[in-house]
């Protein structure tokens, strides 16, 4: 079982930063996997990236390399997803959601944070 918080969000102008917060309980770290999808108005929800907690490889959607950064705070049990250089594209819901698996491309989604809003003005 897996418990994600999320924290972060807002409105920000295109060009602009913002950083999302998943804390994540659980008693097994080993093999998970967390990540960050989205889902915009009418659009179907999108993989954007996610993180081996062990190891910390991560992996990313070619529409956000060189923009957005997945890191992890040990001590806190947290995963951040930093988003810079954001454009108008990147609105939408996004959700921390995590799984078990060796691979991140094969992770199911299994839990769930709450999701928060992404606004980004043109």
């Amino acid at each position: 079982q897996v418990q994600l918080v999320e924290s972060g969000g807002g409105l920000v102008q295109a060009g602009g930063s913002l950083r999302l917060s998943c804390a994540a309980s659980t008693r097994t770290f080993g093999r998970l996997v967390v990540g960050w999808l989205r889902q915009a108005p009418g659009k179907e929800r999108e993989f954007v990236g996610a993180m081996k907690w062990s190891g910390g490889s991560t992996s990313y959607a070619d529409s956000v390399k060189g923009r957005f950064t997945i890191a992890r705070d040990n001590a806190k049990d947290t995963v951040y997803l930093q988003m810079n250089s954001l454009k108008p594209e990147d609105t939408a819901v996004y959700y921390c959601a995590a799984g078990y698996s060796i691979l991140i491309a094969t992770t199911r989604w299994e839990y769930w944070g709450q999701g928060t809003q992404v606004t980004v003005s043109s």
